[in-house]
């Protein structure tokens, strides 16, 4: 799966004691609307590939994982405590061509 947004890291997501800022809730809410209204999210443990299209060349490859993780298991219902098993990749892309990816299967 491949959404078209920009990748929210951490250090834009929480203020201080981990409090949504104002860039996190935005996020979550353009994800809310892009993601596909269902996704077949399979029983017991998961893994999880995530693929995220960066502009920055400065950007940490985990930095977005936290925030998309959260958006996505509260989108589909599931806890993410059942994802045992990660990947992910970064991607150098132009501004204003950046993405995420991501796939979630039996872990």
């Amino acid at each position: 799966m491949r959404i078209d947004i920009k990748p929210l890291s951490v250090n834009a997501a929480y203020r201080g004691r981990r409090f949504k800022t104002p860039e996190y809730k935005q996020y979550e809410h353009d994800l809310m609307l892009l993601l596909p209204k269902e996704l077949e999210i399979p029983e017991g443990k998961l893994q999880v590939h995530f693929k995220f299209g960066l502009s920055s060349k400065l950007a940490d490859y985990d930095n977005p994982v936290k925030a998309l993780q959260d958006i996505i298991s509260r989108k589909y219902g599931f806890n993410d405590n059942r994802i045992y098993k990660g990947t992910t990749e970064k991607v150098d892309v132009k501004k204003g061509e950046e993405f995420i990816e991501f796939e979630l299967s039996t872990g």
